[in-house]
C-alpha cells in the first residue's frame, strides 16, 4: 500500500509537470468527443470534495447496502465490498468456503470470456472512434496522446528505478546485475500483460538467480500478483489528471488526497489480466467529476501502457520478495516451545 501511494504520488507530480493535455484543443476535443459517446457523469464542481470532506468521502466508500451498490453500478464500492468479502471468505474453513470458492472461480471464468470477446472488438472500435475525432479536431489530437503515452512512461521509469535501487541494495549487487538476473521475466511481463501469466517465471527467477528463500517467495508473489499494483497506480492518476485538463476540471489539493486513495483501493482490486486496470479507472473518474467519455482517448493508446505497467508491478512483486527475505533473515529466530 505504500508503494502503491508513492507510486500515485510520482504519477501525480510528473503529470502536473509536463501537464499533457495543454498540448490539445480541449473545446473542440470535449464537444466532438460527447457527440459521439453519450454519458449522464455529475458536474464537475459538485463532485469535489473539499479537506474536511474527506473522511466522509473515505467512510462514505464503505457500501451500507451492497445490492444497491451493485444496481447502481458505482464500481469503487462494489470493488471495496469485494475486498471485504474475500477477506471474509479467507476467514472461513476450507469445508464452508469451498462451495462459494467454486462458485465464483466459475463466474470468473464467464465474465472474463466476455472480457476476451469485448478486447477483440475494442481495436475496431477504437480505430474508428479515432478516426473521428482526428477528422474532426485535427492531427493535434494525435501529438497530445504522444505526449500523454511519454508522461506515463517517464513516471513509470522513475518507479522502476526505485525499485532496481532498493533490489540492488539488498541483493548487495550492481543495477546490472539485476537487470540481467530479471531481464526473462521483465520481457515477458512486457509481451504477455498480465503479472499472473508470468508467475511461475517469477518465482523461478527469484528462487534460482536471485536465490530468495522458497517460503518468501511462493507467499508473496501470488500475493503481489494481486494487490502490488504500483504501476498501474501511477497510470491511473496521471490518466485522471490529463482528463481532467482535457475537460477542464479544477483539481486542489483535496481532489489529490482523494485521488491517491482511490488508486490506493483500485488499483487492489485490479485483476491480473490485460486491460482490466481500463474499467477501474473508468469509475474512479466518475468520483472525480470527470466524464467518463474521456476513456475514448485512453483506450487507443492503452495497450502499450498496459505492457508498459506490467513491467513495474512484476518488478514491484520482485522487490518485495528480496526486501522481506532480507530483513526475515537479519531477525531473530522465534524461540522453540518445548514440550512438557
Amino acid at each position: 500500500m505504500v508503494a502503491t501511494a508513492v507510486s500515485s504520488a510520482i504519477g501525480i507530480v510528473v503529470a502536473q509537470w509536463v501537464d499533457p493535455a495543454s498540448f490539445m484543443d480541449g473545446t473542440e476535443l470535449k464537444s466532438s468527443l460527447t457527440s459521439v459517446v453519450q454519458t449522464t457523469s455529475m458536474s464537475a464542481q459538485s463532485a469535489l470534495p473539499s479537506m474536511k470532506d474527506i473522511p466522509g468521502q473515505v467512510v462514505g466508500l464503505l457500501p451500507n447496502n451492497p445490492l444497491a451498490t451493485f444496481s447502481s453500478g458505482d464500481m469503487l464500492r462494489i470493488v471495496i465490498f469485494a475486498l471485504v468479502f474475500g477477506v471474509a471468505l479467507m476467514s472461513l474453513p476450507a469445508k464452508k468456503s469451498s462451495p462459494l470458492y467454486d462458485l465464483l472461480g466459475s463466474l470468473q471464468e464467464v465474465c472474463m470470456a466476455i472480457v476476451g470477446w469485448a478486447m477483440r472488438i475494442a481495436p475496431l472500435a477504437v480505430f474508428g472512434l479515432m478516426t473521428k475525432l482526428t477528422s474532426a479536431v485535427g492531427v493535434e489530437v494525435l501529438s497530445g496522446m504522444l505526449v500523454y503515452v511519454l508522461t506515463v512512461i517517464f513516471g513509470l521509469l522513475i518507479v522502476a528505478l526505485l525499485y532496481l535501487l532498493i533490489a540492488s541494495t539488498y541483493l548487495k549487487k550492481g543495477l546490472g546485475a539485476v537487470i540481467s538476473n530479471c531481464r526473462e521475466v521483465l520481457l515477458l511481463a512486457f509481451s504477455t500483460s498480465s503479472s499472473a501469466a508470468v508467475m511461475p517465471l517469477t518465482i523461478k527467477t527469484l528462487e534460482e538467480k536471485l536465490k530468495v528463500n522458497s517460503a518468501t517467495v511462493r507467499f508473496l508473489v501470488p500475493l503481489g500478483a494481486t494487490i502490488n499494483m504500483s504501476g498501474t497506480a501511477l497510470y491511473q492518476s496521471v490518466a485522471t489528471i490529463f482528463l481532467a485538463g482535457v475537460f477542464d476540471v479544477p483539481l486542489d489539493t483535496s481532489a489529490l488526497v482523494l485521488i491517491v486513495s482511490m488508486t490506493i483501493f483500485a488499483s487492489m482490486g485490479s485483476p491480473a489480466a490485460p486491460g482490466a486496470s481500463i474499467v477501474i479507472l473508468a469509475m474512479m473518474l466518475e468520483n472525480i467529476g470527470i466524464p467518463q467519455s474521456g476513456m475514448a482517448l485512453l483506450l487507443g493508446v492503452d495497450r502499450i501502457l498496459d505492457m508498459c505497467r506490467t513491467v513495474v508491478n512484476v518488478l514491484g512483486d520482485i522487490t518485495a520478495s528480496v526486501v522481506v527475505d532480507k530483513l526475515a533473515s537479519q531477525a531473530d529466530p522465534l524461540p522453540v516451545l518445548e514440550s512438557e
